[in-house]
């Protein structure tokens, strides 16, 4: 599915099963001045979300929909909610980031509290939470990304698409990864990830200037003497997990060239009938381009794909630093990639790998498969822990686009409004405002909705003063510092 579709099933969607919600001004009850949303009675049922991204407001939304009167409180890790759509989707990208506006009008109905810059696993337990609330949903995503696991893997300038997308999206604690001083570049994998990074790389800095891109990526970005990106990936052209939208606003980029050496224009064509749908039209375009084939201007920037090729070893130069990548031929046996006995090599001064993410594991108590990186659950039911559900990455992997996980925490909050209902949830042993002050009284000082719109309105007002939509903090003190600053006078 491409993106823009998937945008815009998932509004259609989510205006369809989520509450209704009269547009007014937000109005919501601090969180971080020690004034409890209402207090809980026990006939109430309460509902605790562990990660306020996608996946969490997701499934609050159902759970409120289909659950008269349940409280959810949403815990976040970092001062500022919104998860992957904030520090996950490109900068140029802003369609999908619309998508927060829904998530505020969630976060400030009277039933919804937000507690955000609170650890679970550090600053408040699982146990905690499954005594203070009926249900207990982990929706926090998988936030680390899978290595290579070749030789040469530790030079300098080998990096990961994660830290990448973390550090020109402003996540806090993601400095810069990678120098961007080298002349080829090289990305590992053939996701949407790795080709937003490569459009990150090679895009006019006139483009990014307009998006809420962090000034520290601007000013390196403007800096790059990145001439050429080569996009490898170990299976062929008909297994390219890139969407057509993607790729066709790489081809668009003024001044970038694409080069298709070798690429199998006419073996390809023959087979485009027999194609579904989305696949057909994808190779139709890299037909299509492949066959416009244009040199690239002098002192322009170029890119490339480089099918059926899997890295052996990187070898680094006198000073450590990458220099040159070895790759073995591939060549595919049905379904199967096998290899052919050949090898070659690429240069290489910039390695990115975007070969998947993976969650971790926050509490002891979770089971917790450690090769997928996803706690292990039966269609969102947590393995022998009842009254615990896991949606989103931490649940299925890194799978699908946001429609994706939208599907999947409906289905989630879906179950946990019938559990409730179906009285096979309860029995809490204190309740969520108790469980508050405990956290208050472990030095932590918990992010309300209304706390975090200091913030908001801090960034956005940045953002106008250079033409930008926003410009994020991009350190937890200083957004703690924004954030308690009248509230602390």
């Amino acid at each position: 599915m491409n993106r823009v579709l998937g945008v815009r099933l998932c509004r259609n969607v989510a205006a369809s099963l989520r509450p209704t919600i009269t547009a007014q001004p937000l109005t919501v009850a601090p969180v971080g001045h020690c004034q409890p949303l209402t207090t809980t009675a026990a006939t109430e049922p309460c509902v605790a979300i562990v990660g306020a991204g996608p996946a969490g407001f997701y499934t609050a939304q159902q759970i409120i929909k289909r659950t008269p009167g349940c409280r959810v409180d949403l815990f976040e890790r970092l001062p500022a909610p919104f998860g992957l759509v904030r520090y996950g989707v490109a900068p140029d990208h802003p369609e999908v980031k619309n998508v927060e506006h829904s998530f505020s009008q969630t976060a400030a109905l009277p039933g919804v509290r937000l507690l955000a810059d609170v650890t679970v696993g550090e600053h408040v337990s699982v146990a905690e939470l499954r005594a203070a609330y009926d249900a207990v949903v982990l929706a926090y995503g998988a936030d680390q990304e899978r290595s290579l696991g070749i030789p040469g893997e530790e030079l300098a300038n080998v990096t990961s698409a994660r830290r990448l997308v973390g550090w020109y999206n402003g996540l806090p604690g993601c400095p810069a990864p990678a120098d961007l001083s080298a002349e080829h570049a090289v990305i590992i994998g053939m996701g949407n990830v790795a080709l937003d990074v490569l459009r990150i790389l090679t895009a006019p800095l006139d483009m990014l200037k307009e998006t809420d891109i962090t000034e520290n990526a601007l000013s390196a970005l403007a800096e790059s003497r990145i001439r050429h990106v080569t996009v490898v990936g170990r299976r062929g052209p008909l297994q390219a997990a890139f969407t057509i939208k993607e790729l066709r606003e790489q081809l668009q980029l003024p001044g970038v060239t694409a080069l298709w050496d070798d690429f199998p224009a006419d073996q390809l064509e023959k087979q485009l009938p027999d194609l579904p749908r989305p696949r057909r039209r994808l190779t139709e375009l890299m037909v299509k381009a492949a066959r416009d084939r244009r040199s690239p201007a002098d002192g322009r920037r170029s890119w490339s794909l480089r099918f059926l090729r899997s890295p052996l070893e990187a070898h680094g130069d006198a000073a450590g630093r990458v220099a040159e990548l070895r790759l073995a031929v591939n060549r595919l046996d049905g379904d199967k990639v096998a290899a052919t006995g050949e090898t070659e090599r690429l240069p290489c001064q910039l390695l990115i790998t975007s070969t998947g993410y993976k969650g971790q594991s926050i509490d002891p108590d979770l089971p917790f498969d450690a090769d997928r990186g996803v706690i292990p659950n039966t269609n969102g039911r947590v393995t022998g822990i009842p009254g615990v559900y896991a949606t989103g990455w931490i649940g299925t992997g890194p799978v699908g686009v946001i429609v994706s996980t939208m599907t999947a925490s409906f289905g989630v909050g879906r179950l946990v409004s019938d559990d409730l209902a179906a009285g096979r949830l309860g029995g809490r042993s204190s309740e969520p405002d108790q469980l508050l002050e405990t956290i208050r009284s472990r030095g932590v000082r918990p992010v309300g909705f209304a706390d975090w719109l200091r913030l908001d309105e801090a960034e956005t007002e940045r953002g106008r003063q250079t033409g930008a939509p926003r410009q994020k903090v991009t350190s937890v003190e200083e957004m703690r510092r924004i954030i308690w600053a009248e509230r602390d006078q």
